[in-house]
């Protein structure tokens, strides 16, 4: 299977901001739409990444000042990007090895989706649900 087939079903939708915006903004934002980052763009260029870890970073080390910095003194990069036609379990391994758990979906250089670990296990416990039903199907067929 491929990333494709998650943003499919997800969609398009990605939360970004530009690096002079502040950390507050960012953490609003996380809020409003229950996300766990926001993409840094500038133009249309992944310039950075912003995610619960990065603020849980920030603010042990500068305290509730951190808020007021902007995204460009706290944001993850380079940021890690996967492509449509990745495979799902590449991408799995691939966010396991580098400990993310947000990734932009890029194709060429435009951005079309951002998928998260939570997407990624929602995706193979379905596909395991229809591997289960489908030998209990077969297995009674044959019973």
């Amino acid at each position: 299977m491929l990333i494709s087939t998650i943003l499919d079903k997800k969609g398009p939708e990605v939360a970004s901001l530009r690096p002079t915006q502040t950390v507050s903004h960012a953490v609003s934002l996380m809020a409003a739409r229950r996300i766990g980052a926001v993409v840094v763009e500038e133009g249309d260029v992944i310039v950075g990444i912003f995610s619960e870890r990065d603020l849980v970073k920030l603010l042990a080390k500068d305290g509730h000042a951190a808020l007021d910095a902007p995204l460009k003194r706290s944001m993850t990069s380079p940021v890690i990007t996967c492509r449509p036609d990745d495979r799902i379990d590449q991408v799995i391994a691939m966010m396991s090895d580098r400990a993310v758990r947000h990734m932009p979906v890029v194709e060429g250089k435009r951005m079309v989706g951002m998928i998260s670990i939570r997407d990624l296990i929602r995706h193979r416990f379905a596909e395991k649900e229809l591997e289960t039903a489908t030998l209990l199907d077969i297995s009674r067929m044959h019973g």
